[in-house]
């Protein structure tokens, strides 16, 4: 999820810690407590520092070992510490029972974007992703803010947090209904589909969709159970060629084949640089494929520049890669 979603889930959760009677009658575990639900519902994220590094690292690692089960043991325990510290009269083992929660739940519900994480580690290096929840969801994040906003008004913490989460316990199943739903409608719309792609966006009915069938690749939109494919491209397995060999070396595109399981591959000559191309098939916007991994080799397949991430023009890849074609 989002930071902002996070965020507020953070937040919710300190309300709902008011159901401990040792938070609810000790102000300062209380305080130390809505702190650690605050800071355990972002920490996990800590990760996003590697995107100034630079995109090939980021994608490979952000919600990797930050995810991981001994992360998730590990940072309530250093979360807890540090606010002991700062607050020694508090309940520890309340205090890390509640930062624990707010770890997990972070956890937990980034599974269910179709980004997801490496939450298995380190019994299993796969990404776990269910791909029924949009990064940022405006239901979830808007139904957080208004039971907030309830208990800033003065309601029980405790009632309306879990009014709250009932409620998106209900949304959750909705969505893979849904999801399942247009999966089935996929399959009836491309006999022999052999891998499907169906991922959310911020609208409730508009999920992305893709399909492979042993011959071509199929990118559109589903409405609800209405199926529209807008390019059907023909499948290409990638040449063993030495130009490939070398570029798939390199940490961008590396990077862009270790996270994306569906994309087609373009090879461009200009002048004396060759350009190989991949491009996720996934993320389709405005007609663009904007999420792309570049590299370019001179006639010795000497990897002169590289770069993997989101463009959404062809000025702008030529910016970050400092490479013109004229």
């Amino acid at each position: 999820m989002d930071t902002g979603t996070h965020l507020v889930m953070g937040i919710a959760l300190g309300g709902l810690a008011m159901a401990d009677p040792v938070v609810a009658t000790d102000t300062v575990t209380m305080t130390a407590v809505i702190a650690g639900t605050i800071i355990g519902s972002q920490i996990p994220d800590v990760d996003t520092v590697l995107k100034l590094r630079d995109n090939a690292v980021y994608i490979r690692h952000h919600r990797g070992a930050t995810h991981s089960i001994p992360a998730v043991l590990t940072w309530p325990l250093l979360l807890s510490g540090a606010l002991w510290f700062i607050f020694p009269e508090v309940n520890l083992l309340h205090l890390w029972l509640w930062t624990f929660l707010a770890v997990v739940l972070h956890v937990f519900v980034d599974i269910f974007n179709s980004y997801g994480t490496q939450a298995l580690r380190p019994f299993s290096n796969k990404w776990v992703a269910l791909g029924v929840i949009n990064t940022f969801d405006p239901i979830i994040f808007g139904a957080h803010v208004i039971a907030l906003m309830i208990w800033a008004f003065g309601a029980d913490p405790v009632w309306t947090i879990s009014i709250l989460y009932t409620v998106l316990v209900f949304y959750y199943i909705s969505r893979f209904a849904l999801q399942s739903a247009i999966k089935h409608a996929i399959r009836n719309t491309v006999p022999g589909a052999t891998e499907i792609f169906v991922a959310p966006t911020m609208r409730f009915f508009h999920w992305r969709i893709a399909a492979d069938t042993d011959k071509h690749h199929y990118v559109g939109r589903a409405y609800g159970r209405t199926i529209n494919f807008y390019d059907k491209f023909m499948k290409k397995p990638l040449p063993e060629s030495e130009l490939i060999q070398t570029a798939l070396k390199d940490k961008n595109l590396s990077a862009f084949v270790s996270f994306s399981p569906l994309y087609r591959w373009e090879i461009n000559e200009y002048g004396d640089i060759y350009e190989v191309r991949l491009i996720d098939l996934r993320y389709r916007s405005n007609d663009y494929y904007p999420f792309v991994a570049v590299a370019h080799l001179d006639q010795d397949y000497n990897i002169l520049n590289s770069y993997t991430g989101w463009i959404f023009s062809e000025d702008k890849l030529r910016k970050k890669l400092d490479f013109s074609h004229n």
